[in-house]
C-alpha cells in the first residue's frame, strides 16, 4: 500500500453537497472560501461518485473557482473533463453511466458581433478607421462584440457611442451572417443594425480608432476593399438600398418568454 492509499484510510469519507439538475444529474459549486487540499478533495470525489451512482445519477458538474485550480488534476484523474471556463472559474463534468453516451449540452458555440449603420441628416454614413485589424486603412462601419447578457440592439448603441461619441437609438436589424471556424474555432454571428443619431459631433475613442467621420454613402460603398469582399459589397448594397428606402429590415419588439416571463426582443417586420 503506497503513502497515498494509507493517507486515504485516515480521511473520513465525506461526500460533496450538491443540487440536482433537471436532467438526472447533480451540480457541485465549490466555494473559494472553503480551502481544500488535494487529498481530501480526491477522496471526497471518489466517495461522492459512488454515492451518486447508487442514487442513479447521470451527469456531474463541478464548478471550481480559480482559487481552487490546484484541484483540477484530482478531478481529471477521476475521469472529469473540461466543459468550459470563464475568468473566475472552470466547469468540469463527469458522466456516471459509462455504458451509454453522455448527454451534456455543448459549450456556447457562437460569438455575436454587430455592425452599425448610422445616417446623418444629410444622408452621410458614420464610418471609422481602426488602428489594427484585418482592414486597417479602410473606412468601415462601427463594429463590436455583444457582451454577455446584452441585447443586440443595445450592443449596437453602446459600440457606436464608445467608438465615436455619437448617441443613437436603434431603428432596425437589416441583415445578419453566420460563419464558422472563427474566433477560437467557434462559429460567429454578425448583425447589421440601423441606428438613428441623436447628436452629430464626433468624439472618437483614441485607443483603437484612428479616425471617425461622416462620409457620403456612395464614397463608402465604392472603396476598393469594400468591393474586394463579396460579403462587404452585399452589406454595402443593403445599406444603400435602405438609404434609398428600397429595403425594409426588422424592428425590435420587446416581449416576454414563456413561463419565466423574462424580457427579450423579437426582431420582426412590423405587423
Amino acid at each position: 500500500m503506497d503513502s497515498f492509499e494509507e493517507a486515504s484510510i485516515d480521511i473520513k469519507m465525506e461526500i460533496f453537497e450538491a443540487i440536482e439538475d433537471n436532467y438526472g444529474g447533480v451540480i457541485v459549486n465549490m466555494k473559494k472560501e472553503e480551502p481544500m487540499d488535494f487529498l481530501k478533495f480526491h477522496n471526497m470525489l471518489k466517495a461522492s461518485i459512488s454515492h451518486w451512482r447508487l442514487k442513479g445519477k447521470k451527469g456531474v458538474w463541478i464548478k471550481l473557482p480559480i482559487e481552487l485550480a490546484h484541484l483540477v488534476d484530482a478531478a481529471v484523474k477521476e475521469g472529469f473533463w473540461y466543459h468550459h471556463a470563464e475568468a473566475t472559474y472552470l466547469m468540469l463534468v463527469y458522466w456516471i453511466p459509462h455504458e451509454i453516451p453522455h448527454t451534456f449540452p455543448a459549450n456556447a458555440s457562437h460569438r455575436i458581433g454587430i455592425g452599425a449603420f448610422v445616417l446623418d441628416q444629410d444622408g452621410q454614413v458614420l464610418v471609422v478607421k481602426e488602428k489594427s485589424g484585418k482592414i486597417t486603412g479602410t473606412w468601415k462601419l462601427p463594429t463590436g462584440v455583444v457582451d454577455e447578457g446584452e441585447d443586440i440592439c443595445m450592443a449596437a448603441v453602446r459600440e457606436v457611442q464608445e467608438e465615436t461619441g455619437i448617441e443613437t437609438e436603434f431603428v432596425e436589424l437589416l441583415a445578419f451572417r453566420q460563419s464558422h471556424k472563427s474566433f477560437f474555432g467557434k462559429s460567429d454571428l454578425f448583425f447589421i443594425c440601423m441606428l438613428k443619431p441623436l447628436n452629430f459631433t464626433i468624439n472618437k475613442q483614441d485607443a483603437e480608432i484612428e479616425g471617425a467621420k461622416w462620409m457620403p454613402m456612395e464614397e463608402y460603398a465604392s472603396q476598393s476593399k469594400v468591393n474586394q469582399s463579396e460579403l462587404s459589397k452585399m452589406i454595402a448594397n443593403i445599406c444603400v438600398a435602405k438609404k434609398e428606402e428600397q429595403y425594409t429590415g426588422f424592428s425590435a419588439l420587446l416581449t416576454t418568454t414563456g413561463h419565466s416571463a423574462k424580457k427579450c426582443y423579437l426582431y420582426s417586420n412590423n405587423i
